[in-house]
C-alpha cells in the first residue's frame, strides 16, 4: 500500500484525493492545511481515520506517508518544496511548478541526487482525445508539423481561499497559472522548444471593480499567444475567459505537411484528415480540395474517475503510481515544468512591453 500526504486539500487537493479512492493500493492517509475550512470539507470526504495537520512540517516529520501531493497556491510552492525536497518522499506537484523561473530553477537543483521520484503536475496530454492527437502526430499521421492552434474559451477564475488566484504576484498570472498546460502540450506536440513568444491580451471584462484589502485584483482575462520553434513550426493560444457560452471549450489542431487533426472538449471529438495533393501541385483540383475527414468520439475505457479534466488526472495517478512501484522515471519532469512557467512568464513580458519577446530573456545560458 502508498500511503499518500496532500498538502493543501482545497478543491483541487480534494479532487486528486478522489481520484486516489479509485487506484487499488494507494491510500490518503494525512493531510495538511492551514485553512480549517479546507480541512473540514477534507474529513468530510475522507473520514475521521485521516491524520489531519495545520502545518506541511508536521505532515513530513509524520512517518504516515510515503508520497506527497502539493497543491497549495501557486506562490507557496517553492518554501515548501524546500522542506518536501529535503526528504526522500515521493513528490507530485500540481502545476504551475513556481510563479518565477528563478524558483523554478531552485527546484531543480534541490531536486538532485535524490531517491524519491518527482512528478509534475501537468495532464492535459492525457485526456482520450487529446491523447489520440498526440499519437497520430508522433506517428507521422500530420507529416512535418507546422501549426499548432490551442482555443481555451471558458468562464473565468473560480474562487479560491483568500482570493490568491486574483493576482499575478501570486499566481504568476494567468498565461502561467491557466495557459502553462497549453504552454507544455505545445512542446510536447511539436517536440521542441520555443525560441521567440510575441502576445497581446488584458483584463477587459473579469475582475475590473474587485480589489482585496485595497489592492485591485489584475488577472489577465483575454489573450493571444504566438510561439515560434527553431524548425520554423509555430503555436498559438487563443485565451478567453469570458466565454463560457460555447460548446467546445478547448479545441486542439495540429496542421502538418501532410494533413490535420483537431480534438474538442468536452464533445470528447476527434476529427483528422489528410491531404489529397501533397506536394504536387499539378495535380491540384477542386475535388482535391474538398475536405476528407473523419469524425468520431474518443474515449478511454480504463478510466475509473472523469473529474475535472475528462479523466486525465486518474490517468496521470495510475501512471505516477505505476513509476513509482516500477522505478521509472517521470512522463512529465521538473523541466517541462519549468518551460511551460518561462512561456507563460514571456508571454506576459511581451503583452506589457508590446513586443516579441526571447525566450534567452527568461530562461538562463544552457536552458533556451
Amino acid at each position: 500500500m502508498l500511503r499518500y500526504g496532500i498538502i493543501g486539500i482545497g478543491a483541487m487537493g480534494r479532487e486528486h484525493a478522489e481520484n486516489l479512492s479509485f487506484i487499488e493500493g494507494a491510500s490518503v492517509t494525512a493531510i495538511s492545511d492551514p485553512d480549517s475550512g479546507s480541512r473540514d470539507l477534507a474529513i468530510k470526504q475522507l473520514g475521521e481515520s485521516v491524520k489531519v495537520f495545520t502545518d506541511h512540517r508536521q505532515l513530513l516529520d509524520s512517518g504516515l506517508v510515503d508520497v506527497v501531493i502539493i497543491a497549495t497556491p501557486n506562490f507557496t510552492h517553492v518554501d515548501i518544496l524546500e522542506d518536501v525536497l529535503k526528504t526522500s518522499l515521493h513528490v507530485f506537484i500540481e502545476k504551475p511548478l513556481c510563479t518565477t523561473v528563478d524558483d523554478c530553477l531552485k527546484v531543480i537543483e534541490w531536486s538532485k541526487n535524490r531517491s524519491g521520484l518527482v512528478w509534475m503536475g501537468l495532464e492535459y496530454r492525457y485526456m482520450p482525445p487529446v491523447a489520440e492527437l498526440i499519437s497520430i502526430v508522433h506517428g507521422g499521421g500530420v507529416g512535418q508539423v507546422q501549426q499548432v492552434s490551442i482555443r481555451e474559451h471558458r468562464e473565468p477564475f473560480y474562487p479560491k481561499v483568500g482570493n490568491w488566484n486574483r493576482f499575478t504576484s501570486k499566481t504568476g498570472g494567468t498565461l502561467v497559472e491557466k495557459c502553462c498546460h497549453y504552454f507544455n502540450l505545445m512542446d510536447h506536440i511539436a517536440k521542441e522548444r520555443p525560441t521567440r513568444v510575441f502576445a497581446s491580451g488584458g483584463q477587459r471584462v473579469n475582475y475590473l471593480d474587485e480589489s482585496y484589502e485595497g489592492v485591485k485584483a489584475d488577472m489577465l482575462d483575454s489573450a493571444y499567444v504566438i510561439l515560434e520553434y527553431p524548425s520554423g513550426t509555430r503555436a498559438m493560444l487563443d485565451l478567453c475567459m469570458f466565454a463560457e457560452n460555447t460548446v467546445d471549450k478547448e479545441h486542439i489542431s495540429v496542421t502538418g505537411s501532410e494533413g490535420k487533426v483537431e480534438s474538442f472538449l468536452p464533445s470528447l471529438e476527434l476529427r483528422y484528415g489528410k491531404r489529397s495533393a501533397v506536394g504536387n501541385f499539378k495535380q491540384w483540383s477542386h475535388d482535391a480540395s474538398k475536405p476528407k475527414v473523419e469524425s468520431r468520439k474518443v474515449w478511454d475505457e480504463s478510466i475509473k474517475y472523469n473529474g475535472f479534466h475528462y479523466g486525465a488526472s486518474y490517468l496521470e495517478h495510475l501512471k505516477f503510481f505505476n513509476a513509482i512501484k516500477s522505478g521509472k522515471g517521470p512522463d512529465v519532469s521538473l523541466e517541462d515544468g519549468l518551460r511551460s512557467v518561462a512561456s507563460g512568464l514571456a508571454s506576459q513580458m511581451s503583452i506589457a512591453q508590446g513586443r516579441p519577446v526571447s525566450m534567452s530573456e527568461v530562461l538562463p545560458a544552457g536552458w533556451n
